[in-house]
């Protein structure tokens, strides 16, 4: 077994889903680190946002975690071996209003890493992009979108769930664009 701090981003997430799946405890890679792992590192990430898929009591991920050698400190984990800190945003699964039916999964070194599949990245940047109008949300979704397969149907379908029809065609028109200067 690799060390933690030899351990990439990915490999630490796979380490860490299959240590917390083993103690019933299951969670899902999201948010910037699914980013920077879909856009082939267009975007860096320095934490790993993994959900608690099952709302599982905190204390009983803190175990875990604790024994694993990290330690808990604001709302992060930290661990001495690896400038990368670990949160648990609250659960359910979901993307804006819509819950997380499908869960990615690659195979690394260290465990299997489960993660948002490319469309719910998207979405869940998206999801930033609409509510928050976070623009940075917006060009993350974009970069997502031009390295991998997506179900853009899928997306337009919940972005109108979401009420956000003209924000969905701005993320379509830069997919465009992007795809125009390349």
């Amino acid at each position: 077994m690799k060390p933690i701090k030899e351990m990439s981003m990915m490999e630490l997430g796979g380490f860490l889903c299959d240590r917390l799946k083993a103690n019933d405890i299951p969670v899902v890679l999201s948010g910037g680190s699914c980013v920077e792992i879909y856009s082939r590192g267009e975007y860096t990430s320095y934490d790993i946002d993994l959900i608690n898929q099952y709302n599982t009591q905190f204390k009983k991920i803190k175990k875990v975690m604790d024994e694993l050698g990290f330690r808990e400190k604001d709302r992060y984990f930290i661990h001495e071996d690896t400038h990368l800190f670990v949160e648990f945003p609250s659960g359910p699964l979901g993307v804006g209003d819509a819950p997380v039916t499908e869960i990615a999964e690659i195979d690394t070194e260290a465990g299997v890493l489960r993660l948002l599949t490319p469309t719910d990245c998207i979405k869940d940047r998206l999801a930033a992009y609409y509510h928050w109008k976070d623009e940075q949300s917006l060009h993350q979704a974009v970069w997502v979108a031009q390295q991998n397969p997506f179900d853009l149907k899928n997306i337009e379908t919940w972005s109108k769930k979401e009420r956000a029809e003209d924000k969905f065609k701005n993320f379509v028109q830069m997919l465009n664009e992007s795809k125009d200067n390349s």
